[in-house]
């Protein structure tokens, strides 16, 4: 242990933890910018320096390890002036539209303007000075140039932790500007929407591009009628921006609030959901037939999910080669967009141009996602406007609801109803998880065990996990699966399914099956979710997801009455010639660079 004393009191901590780490030790709080518990140690900002005993200069307390015998000082004259300095010359660059800036409400720049930049300004402004460029010609976020502060959140975001690349520091001294490759427009490089930056950024310089205003519009409009569908992952984060603890569940609520905003049906994701396990478990049997039975060597394994949208663009820029192995079947929300105006316009007799589909998911990847070429087999846009769980909360402070105090209410019918194995889909191993339960009683003609229908090898944290299902008492029609051992593996993250990837590209991968989600944690931890977030708040929103599966009445996909009404009524058999139409695509090779 290293001893060392903060503001003249004593404190020990394991070897390699940082002056920072050592007074929160103490509950003693140092201001930080750059700092996030997700990335590396930076000390960029400068906002954390402390003074050290007989030390010259000031020093940055999230990159200075501790030593022995240190003594430190957190407040003194010295750090309470540098620290109001460092914050008004990020000032002096910034453009304060404050007052109508999209972090407002939570923007750490502002924070620690109330607390050091107070009371007259010590620099020239200087925005006036510069022309500042606001790129919105992405589908999904926004830079803005003139609120950034170089902390560099973003870009060890984007290069670490999602292994992307889209943006790097380029410039030296005042001219050191987060930038893109070549200056282009960032839906010009290889960015794939996720949202990490959005979601690190510590102002508003990187925010999702909100479609609030649209769909208010959409609502007072008397030709169209508005439909809503949610994503399993919002539920257990939403009530985060409306006051509650991370990880509480407010179904219920949610459901009541999108009511009262005005939508007129409101419906679920984790309908289209469980109707994606049909599809793409269907899929993967059907490509094991062909390679195991029928000798196809053309036939593509493993097969990849296709549920994230930040995987799917990850995929498209870097690893095109392997496209082939990937799921053809939509996302639940484009599937659910495909049916909402088809399936669904013919049950509630509404014209599907007078329709207008929205959906409220944790991803800002998903915006992008529903203005796809490809998303269109309806005859329509079949998804027109996303927003995400954090614009969703301020549509309902616009309203004015009082959301604590809403009663609970069931979605509408028709596709509403849903399983725990569509709820899972929100954490990372879900997706696995819900077909693994369908495909074991396809294949086996049997009910999954109650004491084995959670598949504990699946869950967890762990960047890349990986199982294998012994296959037993298979029916005729797969007993060519009998004894086999079926493969698996789940990456989050896309540093982590990078190296999945690349062992599948050297030929060094034995998996049959692999589930990946772009973001940390799975669709809760989405970057579109509340902010912060953080490991522990992610494992909070994961534990509220599998507490909901357990809560529901039907487990198991295949099972959802409303599933088994959609194939019967309208799409046949899963992975039949229509169900192809609506709700499998295609993807394309995209630029490396």
């Amino acid at each position: 242990m290293i001893n060392l004393t903060i503001n003249s009191n004593p404190v020990a901590v394991p070897e390699g933890w940082t002056v920072l780490q050592a007074a929160e030790k103490l509950n003693v709080r140092i201001p930080t910018l750059c700092n996030h518990p997700d990335l590396c140690v930076a000390g960029n900002c400068r906002v954390c320096v402390v003074e050290q005993k007989d030390a010259r200069t000031l020093i940055a307390s999230c990159s200075q390890p501790a030593t022995e015998g240190m003594e430190i000082m957190t407040n003194t004259l010295k750090v309470r002036n540098a620290r109001k300095h460092i914050v008004e010359l990020l000032l002096s660059e910034h453009r304060a539209d404050c007052t109508k800036c999209y972090r407002n409400q939570n923007c750490e720049l502002q924070a620690l303007a109330n607390e050091f930049a107070f009371g007259d300004h010590l620099f020239l402004d200087l925005v006036g000075e510069h022309e500042h460029l606001i790129d919105r010609t992405s589908a999904s976020i926004i830079k803005d140039d003139s609120k950034c502060i170089r902390c560099q959140r973003c870009v060890r975001t984007c290069t670490e932790l999602q292994k992307v690349s889209a943006i790097a520091v380029s410039g030296k001294g005042h001219e050191q500007k987060i930038s893109t490759f070549h200056d282009r427009p960032i839906s010009h490089v290889v960015c794939t929407n996720c949202g990490q930056c959005v979601n690190r950024c510590p102002t508003g310089a990187l925010t999702e591009k909100t479609y609030i205003d649209h769909v208010w519009d959409a609502i007072y409009d008397p030709s169209k009628k508005v439909i809503v569908q949610t994503a399993p992952a919002v539920r257990v984060a939403l009530g985060e921006d409306l006051g509650y603890d991370p990880g509480e569940r407010v179904t219920g609520k949610l459901v009541s609030a999108l009511r009262q905003l005005g939508f007129d049906y409101v419906l679920d994701t984790d309908f289209s959901a469980d109707l994606t396990i049909m599809e793409e478990g269907t899929e993967l049997l059907t490509r094991l037939k062909k390679a195991l039975v029928d000798g196809d060597k053309e036939t593509s394994l493993p097969m990849f999910t296709s549920c994230s949208p930040g995987w799917i663009k990850f995929i498209e820029h870097k690893y095109p080669e392997l496209l082939p192995n990937l799921s053809t079947c939509k996302s639940p929300q484009q599937m659910f967009g495909a049916l909402a105006k088809t399936y669904f316009a013919d049950n509630v007799k509404v014209d599907p141009e007078n329709i207008v589909s929205v959906s409220i998911m944790p991803c800002t990847a998903k915006k992008f996602e529903a203005n796809r070429p490809e998303m269109r087999d309806s005859g329509y846009k079949d998804v027109d406007f996303v927003l995400t769980t954090r614009e969703l909360a301020i549509m309902i402070k616009q309203a004015g609801i009082d959301f604590r105090r809403l009663d609970t209410s069931n979605y509408d019918s028709v596709m509403g109803e849903s399983t725990g194995a569509a709820v899972i889909f929100g954490a990372t191993g879900g997706v696995m998880e819900a077909a693994l339960r369908t495909a074991y009683e396809i294949v086996t003609g049997k009910e999954v065990p109650f004491e084995n229908i959670n598949i504990m090898p699946v869950r967890g944290m762990e960047g890349v996990k990986e199982a294998t299902i012994k296959i037993e008492g298979c029916l005729k029609e797969w007993s060519f699966l009998e004894g086999a051992e079926l493969n698996v593996a789940i990456a989050h993250g896309l540093t982590n399914a990078d190296k999945v990837m690349s062992a599948v590209a050297r030929g060094e991968a034995n998996y049959h099956f692999i589930e990946i989600m772009a973001c940390p944690g799975g669709c809760i931890g989405g970057g579109g979710q509340p902010i912060p977030t953080s490991t522990a708040i992610r494992q909070n929103r994961i534990d509220a997801i599998y507490a909901e599966d357990m809560s529901m009445a039907i487990r198991k996909s295949h099972e959802n009455p409303e599933v088994v009404a959609v194939y019967k009524n309208f799409l046949g058999e899963p992975n039949s010639h229509k169900a192809h139409e609506l709700l499998h695509t295609h993807y394309v090779e995209r630029m490396r660079y």
